[in-house]
């Protein structure tokens, strides 16, 4: 049987359709309204579909985490803390702001899942040679190596970022949607505990053993081929191809936004200095890493405590979102900020405390929960800011502005030169305060939608 048969016959099995409709507890035979007839008739298999490459990208980007396993194993090589500090603003800058770019070229396919694919398949390679990296080289050189392998991933990441949304767009319903994120995460985050608790039986293997790393970043690969491969079996019709527009240019067009809309320059002001939750996270790694001699059972640990995170902190944030993105903010914003400071105290003031196993993933497992109120906080606040096309232009300039400031952000890795971890921690924190206390000066979206109506 090939591709093509066993799609269809994936995507035309009724058990399938029956396993669907149980799920999402469709009863609206209007529900496709906003997708065509065609499309309509294979939602169940591409809804699946989605499911499954979500979760498998999903699980290998928990295995290759720049915050945890690619820190750690950083950490491990030798390499400078410099390094560490940039993996995150890289991972994160290196897929925003390209998409800007990337979105013209995938609005001139009508059939966009190909751009998808090729995304999963450039960050194989990357992964991969990650591994090659952790199998071969150490110190600096190791962590210039991995630094170019993670840029060539992130840029494949954009890639994928913006083909989903609109192959999401094509093939799935509009009331179905959050959905394939929703159990794609919850299985991702299911496994990703799995893999921290297989890490916790590496107890005995030496710091500097390799085998862990390459072997999770070899799997991790693996995961992102398959997720090509299921997402090539989507069943996609051809689209629109209009407005291919450099949406770059568009962006730099409207910083103006940053000087003639107040409420707006407050809102990215106080996102940029709330990095501090994700910007943090490495060094909590580091501090770790050196604090208890580099045992990779920790490491289990933090992952786990990840996993976890994203289990039972977003439908908290989420209803409390509803309620007020501003105060979510504030609240989230400061929590990371006195999650760092609380640990610093802790590991400087309590001595005995510092090379608990233990300690380190706790205030990880916090600082995780602290960061996913952040991203979703301040998510609600700007797509509930304005609507239309002017919502547009305020995603478009923060994602550029704050993917600037990430890079500039990472060079913070340098201080750990000239003063310890935990030093940057705190001013990280500080940082963190910062935008709390800013965000406390926003106004709510009620006040701004009332400001408006007058």
């Amino acid at each position: 049987m090939n591709i093509i048969e066993a799609r269809e016959k994936l995507l035309g099995s009724n058990r399938l359709e029956r396993a669907y409709q149980l799920l999402v507890n469709q009863e609206d035979a209007r529900v496709c309204k906003d997708i065509d007839d065609q499309a309509c008739r294979v939602v169940p298999g591409n809804f699946f579909l989605q499911v499954l490459t979500q979760f498998f990208t999903k699980l290998g980007d928990a295995i290759a985490n720049p915050k945890t396993i690619l820190a750690w194993m950083l950490s491990a090589l030798g390499a400078p803390g410099v390094f560490t500090a940039f993996l995150v603003p890289i991972r994160e800058s290196g897929s925003l702001i390209p998409q800007l770019v990337i979105a013209a070229y995938v609005r001139l396919q009508s059939i966009r899942k190909w751009t998808f694919v090729l995304g999963c398949l450039l960050q194989a390679v990357a992964v991969f040679s990650m591994a090659l990296v952790a199998m071969t080289l150490e110190g600096t050189l190791a962590g210039f190596a991995l630094l170019g392998a993670l840029i060539v991933f992130s840029l494949s990441r954009g890639l994928c970022s913006v083909a989903s949304k609109d192959v999401l767009g094509k093939t799935v319903p509009k009331t179905r949607r959050g959905r394939v994120s929703g159990w794609s995460e919850f299985l991702a985050g299911l496994v990703t505990i799995g893999v921290g608790s297989v890490l916790l039986m590496t107890e005995g293997r030496e710091p500097g053993d390799m085998t862990t790393y390459v072997l999770l970043l070899a799997i991790a690969g693996g995961l992102w081929l398959a997720g090509a491969a299921t997402y090539a079996m989507i069943r996609e019709f051809p689209g629109a191809t209009e407005g291919g527009g450099n949406a770059l240019t568009e962006a730099i067009k409207k910083l103006s936004l940053l000087k003639t809309d107040p409420p707006f320059r407050q809102f990215v002001i106080a996102r940029s200095l709330l990095l501090c939750s994700s910007l943090s996270a490495p060094f909590f790694i580091m501090l770790a890493h050196q604090e208890t001699s580099g045992a990779l059972v920790v490491l289990g640990l933090f992952v786990i405590a990840d996993g976890l995170a994203s289990l039972v902190s977003a439908p908290f944030w989420g209803q409390f979102a509803d309620k007020s993105s501003r105060r979510v903010m504030i609240i989230a914003g400061g929590g990371a900020a006195l999650v760092g400071l609380v640990l610093v105290a802790t590991v400087n003031l309590i001595p005995a405390m510092a090379d608990s196993q233990w300690l380190y993933p706790a205030f990880f497992f916090l600082l995780a929960i602290t960061h996913a109120g952040v991203r979703l906080g301040r998510k609600t606040y700007v797509v509930d800011l304005a609507s239309g096309n002017k919502r547009t232009d305020y995603v478009a300039v923060s994602n550029t502005v704050i993917g600037v400031v990430l890079l500039l952000a990472g060079s913070v890795g340098a201080l750990t030169t000239v003063m310890p971890v935990s030093g940057v921690i705190v001013i990280l924190a500080l940082m963190g305060l910062s935008g709390a206390a800013l965000s406390y000066r926003l106004p709510e979206i009620d006040q701004v939608e009332a400001g408006d109506s007058r």
